[in-house]
């Protein structure tokens, strides 16, 4: 009989062995990276904290996404990452941060400060960090209690490159990178009991607006991805801290022009004339000249001659005592027709420079 229960407990294990195998294995090979979910399969990759790395999910970066503590409780939140584009804002538009005891509520404040470091910052012995630039807000949040808090993680792209792919791999690193920065943060409030309401927004910027004037005088970043800073507001209400300057801006028609010809038509020189007044008087504002074309031709042809046209109005503006910082020339060729290409009508419409403040 002892025998026999021996040989039953030896089979037992023999049977039991690959089943435990197999789970050590499934162990050993859990990812563990934290995915956030939100409805019809929109996430973004959060990332590993160990990892500083940052690796895109298979489908790409999609617009909704949470704060990887959120979205372990379930919670809902709005999405933090701002699907508007690049923003035109100045850093002369904002308050800056320096030795506040207390800010003001009707004010947003420019923090630069790289928020990277929210990852790296470390507890020193009388329990505090060393937060450089940003120590005036963590001194508020701290003694003041609970403060509502919107903040806005904001970088650009050096404007120096050109190549769209190249563009769009770092937008996609500087928003899960901000992401996973702003989450250390989250948790850093969490573990002071700091129970602060706060929103969240991660957003790129145009550099060349932000600098303004200082963008032609000062050195450029060698940095391909600039980690321009954070943007806080200390109040209640639901603010837009990325309004732009040229929100309230008159709009201007469009400049047409002949087929195949990029010669600025005497009838317009009225219009060009109200536009450079315009501008003089408003010293804070650049536009945007923004060629097309016909669908006529090749696409490098009419890419070219897009170009063209907006360049012939940016030099008639010059020629009118506007800066030449102060216009920006896009060229979008048979892209965005507002005709139809196979009508003349259509293609007379299509041959146009839009103009529009910024």
């Amino acid at each position: 009989m002892m025998k026999n229960r021996i040989l039953f407990l030896l089979l037992a294990v023999l049977l039991l062995l690959p089943a435990a195998n197999v789970q050590a294995q499934y162990r050993k090979k859990k990812p563990t990276t934290e995915i956030a979910k939100e409805g019809n399969n929109k996430r973004i990759w959060l990332g590993n904290k160990a990892d500083t790395s940052w690796h895109p999910t298979p489908g790409g970066l999609y617009e909704q996404s949470f704060l990887p503590g959120d979205a372990k409780k379930g919670k809902k939140t709005e999405p933090i990452i701002d699907p508007n584009g690049k923003h035109k804002v100045r850093e002369t538009a904002y308050d800056t941060v320096w030795k506040f005891t207390t800010f003001d509520g009707k004010k947003s404040y420019f923090i630069n400060f790289d928020y990277n470091k929210f990852r790296k910052i470390k507890w020193e012995k009388d329990d505090k960090r060393n937060w450089e630039t940003f120590d005036p807000v963590m001194d508020y949040l701290t003694s003041a209690g609970r403060i509502p808090m919107h903040i806005y993680a904001i970088y650009a792209v050096n404007p120096n490159i050109k190549d769209q792919d190249t563009r769009d791999e770092l937008i996609a690193k500087a928003q899960m990178e901000a992401v996973i920065s702003l989450d250390y943060f989250r948790d850093i409030l969490i573990d002071k009991e700091m129970k602060n309401k706060v929103a969240y927004k991660v957003a790129e910027i145009d550099w060349r607006y932000w600098k303004d004037e200082s963008y032609y005088t000062e050195p450029q970043p060698e940095d391909d991805l600039i980690r321009v800073g954070l943007i806080c507001d200390f109040s209640s209400k639901k603010v837009d801290l990325l309004e732009s300057p040229a929100k309230n801006a008159r709009t201007f028609a469009e400049i047409k022009f002949f087929a195949n010809d990029a010669t600025i038509q005497p009838s317009y020189n009225a219009e060009l004339d109200d536009l450079a007044n315009y501008l003089k008087q408003e010293k804070g504002l650049e536009v945007l000249l923004t060629g097309y074309s016909d669908n006529v031709g090749t696409e490098t042809y009419n890419m070219g001659l897009s170009r063209q046209r907006a360049v012939e109005i940016k030099k008639a503006l010059m020629k009118r005592g506007i800066a030449e910082n102060r216009i920006e020339v896009i060229a979008r060729g048979e892209d965005d027709p507002v005709g139809d290409n196979n009508t003349l009508a259509g293609r007379t419409a299509n041959n146009r420079v839009s103009v529009k403040i910024q």
